[in-house]
């Protein structure tokens, strides 16, 4: 999703890496100690494992592994380092390498709520879904954390893809309770909602996504509403979505499935 200022803490949350997860770069400045208070190695460390967030979220992987082996030459027990390590050797599929990272980040830091999320939505990812739950539930048991909303949104994910409706919604609820009107938690609904055949439950929520969604639909959203919209029964709605899926995404999977009549 973005790029924000890493000085500001590394706790924003991307997706251009992970195109359904929920991941959060490592908060380097989180809970630590005051700068003048840091010595010369951690504080290179710090800048360097800062530098690699920028470049993995950028998509510049070999560039972020580079920056991270300076932050470690640096500190070899820095933990943020081995978070952020984590995520590039996840999204390179290395998934043994990531793994490793992920502990040893948190076996050097247990608190940090960014690398129980990272971790969790790892194993997520390769269907560990119980022990994924853990992680994110382990995130929010710092009440300092940040973003509580996003571990609440990554544990609601992962029980969709597990088949766990009831936990699903639980955790969405809670998602948006923690950050009102989250734009991926309110399109989770609507497809939680279209799979429990509540159609009219479903467009609610994406009408609020969509007014809470400040860039263009995707095919998937487009193809999401109109299937709705086709429940519904409500032919204007529906012709009104198609008309976009055609213009905007002529050679898009959604826009196949909706000429196929699927």
């Amino acid at each position: 999703m973005k790029l924000f200022s890493l000085m500001r803490g590394l706790s924003f949350f991307l997706l251009p890496l992970s195109m359904a997860g929920c991941v959060t770069q490592s908060n380097v400045g989180y809970g630590s100690k005051p700068q003048h208070a840091i010595s010369r190695e951690e504080a290179s460390a710090r800048i360097h494992t800062e530098l690699a967030a920028q470049y993995y979220d950028r998509g510049q992987l070999g560039v972020a592994l580079e920056e991270l082996s300076v932050a470690l030459q640096s500190k070899p027990d820095y933990a943020s380092a081995y978070n952020v390590r984590g995520l590039v050797h996840m999204a390179l599929h290395e998934d043994q390498q990531a793994d490793e990272d992920f502990q040893r980040s948190l076996r050097l830091d247990s608190t940090d709520s960014n690398a129980h999320n990272n971790y969790g939505w790892f194993l997520c990812e390769r269907g560990k879904v119980s022990d994924s739950i853990k992680h994110f539930m382990a995130a929010l048991k710092n009440p300092l954390y940040a973003t509580p909303g996003r571990a609440y949104l990554n544990a609601g994910l992962c029980s969709m893809k597990a088949g766990n409706a009831k936990d699903a919604e639980e955790f969405l609820q809670k998602a948006l309770t923690a950050q009102p009107n989250m734009p991926e938690a309110l399109l989770a609904m609507a497809n939680l909602y279209f799979t429990k055949a509540d159609y009219a439950g479903a467009k609610s929520y994406f009408m609020i996504f969509k007014r809470n969604n400040t860039s263009s639909l995707t095919a998937e959203n487009l193809w999401l509403a109109i299937r709705i919209e086709r429940k519904l029964d409500d032919r204007i709605a529906e012709d009104s979505y198609a008309m976009q899926l055609r213009t905007n995404f002529p050679d898009a999977r959604e826009t196949q499935l909706m000429q196929y009549g699927q």
